[in-house]
């Protein structure tokens, strides 16, 4: 995936997370999937996702996500319909972190394959 497509879904999914997070309860997509499967599985997405689009950054999309995940999760107090919970939040949190390291260990054999193979490209 090129830097912008990459950019633009991370960005994507934490709108999306935002949205789905802060509406009202009957605009959640419902799903076949407990709760906390779902919560994990976006936010590990979007871990993932930041993580491949700001390879460099990683520690401040770190903190983004996991401190974000928290502040989303406290923003459900603003709505009638929703229950903010610590534990969601811890769930969300988790997810991030997953997605964070799938992708900074994808990034580190990135550049190791780069770096293998532009030296046996100069010993050519």
């Amino acid at each position: 995936m090129t830097p912008k497509i990459t950019k633009l879904l991370a960005w994507f999914l934490l709108a999306f997370i935002l949205f789905i997070t802060v509406s009202p309860i009957e605009l959640r997509p419902h799903t076949i999937e407990t709760p906390d499967f779902d919560r994990a599985a976006a936010y590990l997405a979007a871990g993932l996702a930041f993580a491949l689009a700001y390879p460099r950054q990683w520690k401040s999309v770190a903190v983004l996500l996991i401190v974000g995940a928290f502040a989303i999760e406290y923003l459900q107090y603003l709505s009638p319909t929703r229950h903010a919970r610590l534990h969601d939040a811890g769930v969300k949190a988790a997810g991030a972190a997953v997605g964070l390291v799938i992708g900074w260990v994808f990034n580190k054999w990135r550049e190791v394959k780069a770096a293998t193979a532009a030296t046996g490209l100069a010993g050519r």
